[in-house]
């Protein structure tokens, strides 16, 4: 136990002063980039649309799931079926956050590789939806849905964009992430303390078979962008290969069996199996590149990292900036579960209060999707208030309103409704 125990904080220390710096970079994104304004950019076809649309992916924290809402709203606001692919596809593999976490732990090629190959993935996605898709454009108005700019349309002072940033970045996002990085983090010191020393070695003269294999474990399965790093990491320390270890990085987060459900009903089984296929043949061809065509030793963990999470201890004593960085971050992530909690309890008080009617839904996982049912559900016609419980997958809808109406909202914005 004391051994586990040193390796989690260990990860800890290494992670939670770039953890910070990505949480403070991807709330000032949220607070002063106009997603509006950007969303006008994205309604050609061509390889300029599809790389904007990617460059304004690869830095936001969004996971597989807040993904999807996101380019919901983008694609009702004019945004072409290509440039909305590339957007999904590029997006949940990385974000400002996991770029600075992927850099403490995994070093600077793979902070490097990862984006580039979200990039490259991204812009192959969009060129085939766009060379095989009949053009159609969305013109309906933007339903201000997640990441779509409702944020920030109203006139706003320099300290309330500052204000709002702050929040999102360090209560929006660590309620997104908080969990999924506290199960990495368990789960990869576990990995690291049980799994022998070496156990992946023996399988090093097939790396197709280590990527396939991985691939099996990565797809289905729920793991956010900076989740998937301390995994990665102790996996390698265990002897899976650097090629392997970029194929779980870029397979886990940026796919699982309910976005994929989703998006097949948001875009279409077409766009969905080519989403799936640019992911999969990305992830090995980039892994086989990188164990074929790269040297060794650009993918090594740092020393201290490596003998931290290998032997239970570290091999330098943090500093007092580490230290306080990992404070500061287990207290907001200490906050993140403490606030959801209380926010549930709310919900449950409102429930048998004054709300007057409740709506099961399906696909929702983060407060991108939270936020993006209660504003556009806040649309129809007589209703009045709505307030969702997002641990129960429940919408509560109060005023005078026809149901069938709220229902056909819920499948528009790409979810599902759950008779009861």
């Amino acid at each position: 136990m004391e051994e586990y125990v040193n390796v989690l904080i260990a990860l800890l220390n290494e992670m939670s002063p770039y953890l910070l710096i990505g949480f403070l970079a991807a709330g000032l994104l949220h607070g002063f980039v106009p997603r509006r304004v950007l969303a006008r950019h994205l309604s050609g076809h061509g390889l300029a649309t599809v790389l904007k649309a990617v460059l304004m992916g690869v830095p936001l924290p969004l996971c597989s799931c807040g993904v999807i809402p996101t380019t919901v709203s983008l694609r009702k606001n004019g945004a072409s079926e290509a440039a909305s692919t590339s957007f999904l596809i590029a997006t949940p593999q990385t974000g400002i956050d996991s770029i600075a976490a992927t850099y403490s732990l995994l070093g600077l090629p793979f902070a490097l590789l990862r984006p580039l190959v979200a990039m490259v993935t991204g812009v192959v996605g969009g060129l085939l939806v766009g060379g095989m898709g009949s053009h159609k454009e969305v013109t309906e108005d933007c339903n201000d849905g997640c990441g779509c700019g409702s944020h920030n349309d109203a006139p706003q002072s320099f300290s309330q964009k500052l204000l709002a940033s702050l929040e999102y970045g360090f209560v929006t996002v660590m309620q997104d992430v908080g969990r999924w990085l506290l199960l990495g983090l368990l789960i990869a010191s576990l990995i690291t303390v049980l799994v022998p020393e070496g156990f992946f070695a023996q399988f090093a003269h097939r790396p197709l078979l280590n990527m396939l294999v991985v691939l099996v474990i990565a797809v289905p399965m729920y793991v956010c962008a900076t989740g998937s790093i301390p995994i990665a990491l102790s996996l390698m320390l265990k002897g899976l290969s650097p090629g392997a270890a970029l194929v779980f990085l870029m397979a886990g987060p940026a796919t699982n069996v309910m976005s994929l459900l989703v998006m097949g009903r948001v875009l279409g089984k077409r766009s969905m199996l080519l989403y799936l296929t640019t992911i999969i043949a990305g992830a090995v061809l980039s892994g086989l590149a990188i164990d074929y065509l790269l040297p060794a030793e650009w993918f090594m963990p740092s020393a201290g990292v490596a003998v931290g999470c290998c032997h239970g201890g570290c091999a330098v004593e943090p500093g007092w900036a580490t230290v306080a960085s990992s404070v500061v971050f287990s207290l907001l992530l200490a906050w993140s579960f403490i606030a959801r909690k209380i926010d549930s309890l709310h919900q449950l008080k409102t429930r048998h209060t004054k709300m007057k009617k409740e709506f099961k839904i399906n696909g929702m996982m983060c407060n991108h999707c939270k936020a993006n049912v209660e504003r556009n559900l806040a649309k129809v016609k007589g209703v009045k208030a709505v307030t969702v419980d997002l641990a129960l997958g429940v919408a509560y809808v109060e005023g005078t309103f026809n149901p069938t109406e709220v229902i056909e909202m819920i499948k528009s914005i790409g979810y599902e409704y759950i008779e009861e």
